[in-house]
């Protein structure tokens, strides 16, 4: 695995860049605004393809960079279930997992420095986010952060993570760069306590500034979606209300742009086919499924997604190649579901594209 610890001084904020491999798969995690020029500059050096971007959390200090690698590498961009942010093209929650080639991450819900908050394990590492850090903790005192909630994601989550487990936070201001769940259990002040009243106290009576970027920040990052005003998304693009009406269409072909997990946890449209966001250069390349089925001028294909990020992503990539008979659906799978539209919960093996 390539593993690269970042760092940008202003927010004293860590990005973590894995890469499956030399000519492989990259996710990052917490990447900053400012620094986007230099990850990609890195993973070019690298020879990397970004494949996910991921938050911890909506931060406070810093304007995230998801959306700028999302518009310059066509990247899937993660978040949290809880999270408020506007779009992105995955939502995950506790239990679930994010891979990419060779390298999986666990998904741990950590809430008590925003309600927002997740972290990710690997089976030696955990990337805890504002939850814990290098001899302290992440503040609850807004974003509806809570004393009684960072208790419980410390004491009956992180902290049973075996003791060898290391420890790469979002944040430090000491120049401290990594630690173990073991160290933290005996060194980190604020964990010396027996209960979650005590914690409590130590951090009602932390008296810190707000983040000086926090207005900005915040609302910056509550709105990471990008536009899908450009005249050929607005007319290649159906609404939920008719896409309803158009399943068992003969002429009509559902492409599921989703991961299979999303697919086996949420369900499918049915009749839909399974092609991943991830594979979609592939798929339009001549000799590709994709292109094979468009070569019928009286097939329209109808892509969807999660959300509808990575739908007009696609459908921006296929028009560019010259694709006329592509749509999406707006507000991908999650609006077709609050529109009472027809959902299969597949038993056994799913179809694939």
């Amino acid at each position: 695995m390539i593993f690269r610890q970042l760092f940008e001084s202003i927010s004293c904020t860590y990005t973590y860049l894995l890469g499956s491999r030399p000519g492989g798969e990259a996710l990052i995690i917490d990447p900053v605004l400012e620094k986007t020029d230099r990850y990609l500059q890195l993973l070019d050096e690298l020879d990397l393809t970004l494949v996910k971007a991921i938050d911890t959390h909506v931060h406070a200090d810093h304007i995230t960079a998801l959306g700028a690698l999302r518009d310059k590498t066509r990247c899937v961009t993660v978040m949290g279930k809880k999270s408020d942010v506007n779009l992105v093209s995955m939502r995950v929650d506790e239990g679930d997992r994010i891979e990419i080639e060779n390298i999986q991450l666990d998904v741990l819900y950590t809430p008590g420095h925003t309600s927002d908050s997740y972290s990710f394990a690997m089976t030696d590492r955990v990337f805890t986010g504002d939850a814990l850090f290098i001899r302290g903790t992440g503040r609850t005192d807004f974003q509806h952060g809570d004393n009684a909630d960072a208790y419980d994601s410390l004491f009956n989550k992180l902290l049973k993570l075996p003791d060898a487990t290391l420890v790469y936070p979002g944040h430090d201001y000491k120049g401290d760069t990594v630690s173990t769940i073991g160290e933290e259990k005996a060194f980190n002040p604020r964990l010396q306590v027996a209960s979650a009243a005590q914690y409590a106290d130590i951090m009602n009576n932390l008296n810190l500034p707000n983040p000086k970027l926090m207005d900005v920040a915040v609302p910056a990052n509550l709105v990471i979606g990008f536009s899908a005003d450009a005249p050929e998304i607005k007319a290649a693009t159906v609404a939920v209300a008719d896409a309803v009406d158009l399943t068992g269409q003969a002429d009509i072909l559902f492409v599921d742009l989703r991961e299979k997990t999303e697919r086996e946890h949420d369900g499918i449209i049915p009749g839909c086919v399974h092609l991943p966001y991830q594979a979609l250069r592939d798929n339009i390349k001549p000799g590709g499924l994709l292109a094979a089925m468009a070569k019928n001028p009286d097939q329209k294909i109808l892509l969807y997604c999660a959300f509808g990020e990575r739908s007009v992503l696609a459908l921006q990539e296929m028009i560019k190649a010259g694709f006329a008979n592509a749509r999406h659906l707006g507000g991908g799978f999650d609006a077709w579901v609050k529109a009472g539209g027809a959902v299969e919960n597949p038993v056994g093996p799913l179809p694939q594209g």
